[in-house]
């Protein structure tokens, strides 16, 4: 990843088209350790992120190392899902979702 993980989240918006912020239909907490708490929250056609620690629909944690791995396609998130280094509170299938956002 040649940003940071704060730049990640910053860029997001910009990033997911009208139809994929539309998929979403929740709002998502990223608690990345070492990194910071970010949710995603889909309002109409677009995505509203916020550093924050609010309660949210579905809720990803890991730390710095594995998201930077998942970002930059060196780390499968199902495979860091099934060795424990990324943990999903919540409805699994809304985490799935990010699939089409983030792939």
């Amino acid at each position: 990843m040649t940003v940071t993980v704060r730049e990640f989240f910053e860029k997001i918006p910009s990033r997911i088209s009208p139809e994929q912020a539309q998929k979403l239909a929740a709002s998502y907490r990223f608690d990345i350790d070492g990194a910071g708490t970010w949710r995603l929250e889909p309002d109409g056609d677009r995505v509203v992120v916020t550093e924050s620690d609010e309660p949210a629909d579905c809720v990803i944690k890991t730390d710095e190392a594995t998201f930077r791995g998942i970002v930059d396609g060196g780390q499968s998130a199902m495979g860091a899902f099934m060795t424990g280094k990324l943990r999903v509170e919540g409805d699994i299938g809304l985490a799935m979702r990010l699939r089409d956002v983030f792939g």
